[in-house]
């Protein structure tokens, strides 16, 4: 069996020490490609050189939570990149780019107005470029929506993506799929107390789901630590997700869509390549 995971941070400090053992984990639990976005243009030379290295993909882009390290060249050292590396077989996509309004920190109106302008900057380019966009959506499915159906008004649709660890209502992951867009699942979905995440796992459209980890974060419930035992045991690993862990991940989505592993290996690898076509050049090589 293959597995995608299509949206993993190996450029994050939790991986400093031992990145190529995370990604040989991985290799040996049969996830054969990761996607690695990065998230602010300081980190675009790191997540493409850990895709060269370890024969992976990854993305470009500026995500919310990152806009002030970021700043006011942040679109335009996209621009940049994506002219360089257009040619590049292993860049996939745009992203992780999007919107969120969650954090409070970025919740003035000045904050979420430059959220907007960024997001709707990083989506022009992505569209000048016939890119794929992996979002962020965070409490902001609606705006963000809002932003692609303003491109389809005009006739300038973009290439699809995914809607990564998506948490919003069904009607809202139906206009993302409606747009040709594919939603991720990971570690939330394996806590019980997730109902919404698992109803809509287990109801949407079986074309409409990917996997992800977005390691080191969101762990699943069997790494979850809360607050008071992080405080106890200051060794980062313990708790840390990794893209190992996705398979397991998968078989909460078996089990809730009355599946076998080895069916939705297929299935949710089919619709990662079919949300980032530029994967399928990729698998051959990861997969000998």
């Amino acid at each position: 069996m293959l597995w995608i995971d299509t949206h993993c941070h190996l450029d994050a400090p939790e991986f400093s020490a031992d990145v190529r053992e995370v990604v040989g984990r991985a290799r040996a639990a049969g996830v054969g490609m990761q996607v690695l976005p990065a998230v602010v243009p300081d980190h675009f030379a790191t997540v493409r050189q850990l895709a060269h290295h370890h024969g992976l993909s990854y993305a470009l882009g500026t995500h919310p939570l990152w806009l002030r390290r970021a700043g006011e060249h942040a679109v335009q050292a996209l621009a940049d990149a994506l002219a360089a590396h257009a040619a590049d077989p292993r860049l996939v996509a745009v992203g992780e780019i999007g919107l969120d309004h969650f954090v409070p920190a970025l919740q003035s109106p000045a904050a979420r107005a430059a959220q907007e302008v960024l997001y709707a900057e990083q989506l022009r380019l992505a569209h000048a470029g016939g890119w794929p966009v992996i979002l962020h959506v965070r409490r902001s499915a609606d705006t963000l929506l809002k932003h692609l159906r303003r491109l389809h008004a005009q006739g300038r649709g973009l290439a699809g993506g995914i809607a990564h660890a998506f948490n919003g209502s069904e009607q809202q992951a139906m206009a993302f799929v409606d747009m040709g867009f594919k939603l991720g699942f990971g570690g939330a979905m394996t806590f019980d107390r997730a109902l919404q995440i698992r109803r809509l796992a287990q109801g949407l459209p079986a074309e409409a789901l990917v996997l992800e980890t977005d390691a080191p974060d969101i762990p699943p419930h069997w790494l979850y630590r809360t607050a008071e035992q992080r405080a106890i045991d200051a060794q980062a690993a313990h708790g840390r997700n990794e893209p190992g862990e996705l398979p397991r991940i998968a078989a909460t989505l078996a089990e809730l869509r009355g599946w076998r592993l080895d069916e939705t290996a297929a299935r949710t690898s089919a619709n990662a390549l079919a949300a980032l076509p530029r994967l399928a050049a990729l698998m051959p090589a990861v997969t000998d």
